[in-house]
């Protein structure tokens, strides 16, 4: 074998396998960031329990963002009050799955913007002003859409509304921190 055929052959070789490695990084990463948005949102769902529980604040009723979004198959996509709409087969399930997809989304959506070495090294500020930030979904697009105005501002009482939008937001980021950290946490052990 020549000098210039073995060099070729390690460069194929090298090459290969520094695909086949960063293929790998990227599938890790999507676990990463599907279990710490899954994570994240379960924190959101305990925490949300536990106002209900500790001191009788209600929080989204999942069904409603299942019947909006089940509206969407047939063009509608804002409601005078999606509380007054048609129930939607599976509403249920389809809020339920639509929440935890969102809070792996926003989880990625933090990747994508400071990179994927947060997920090596979480810190919290990040995390808990991505969860702050993505209060301007349900502002934005699903209070709108429900009927519910820009920011609640068509409810009862606006302020309270967005209060709760934020806490459960600003919970979100830190569920986001700590399933990063106990994510971290279970790959140090292993």
């Amino acid at each position: 074998m020549t000098l210039t055929k073995l060099s070729e052959s390690l460069e194929t070789y090298g090459t290969h396998h520094l695909k086949t490695a960063n293929k790998e990084a990227k599938v890790d990463n999507i676990l990463q960031i599907v279990a710490i948005g899954v994570g994240a949102t379960l924190f959101m769902d305990v925490w949300a329990l536990l106002q209900k529980q500790i001191f009788t604040i209600p929080s989204l009723d999942y069904r409603l963002v299942g019947r909006w979004i089940g509206h969407m198959q047939q063009g509608k996509f804002t409601h005078n009050t999606i509380l007054q709409a048609p129930v939607v087969k599976g509403e249920v399930a389809i809020g339920w799955l639509a929440h935890y997809t969102i809070g792996i989304i926003f989880t990625g959506l933090l990747i994508a913007v400071i990179g994927s070495g947060w997920l090596i090294n979480p810190t919290f500020i990040p995390a808990f002003l991505t969860g702050i930030i993505s209060v301007i979904a349900p502002f934005f697009i699903m209070q709108p859409g429900f009927g519910f105005g820009i920011a609640a501002s068509r409810t009862p009482q606006p302020n309270v509304a967005r209060r709760r939008s934020l806490v459960a937001h600003g919970s979100f980021g830190i569920g986001m921190y700590i399933s990063a950290m106990i994510l971290r946490g279970i790959s140090q052990i292993g």
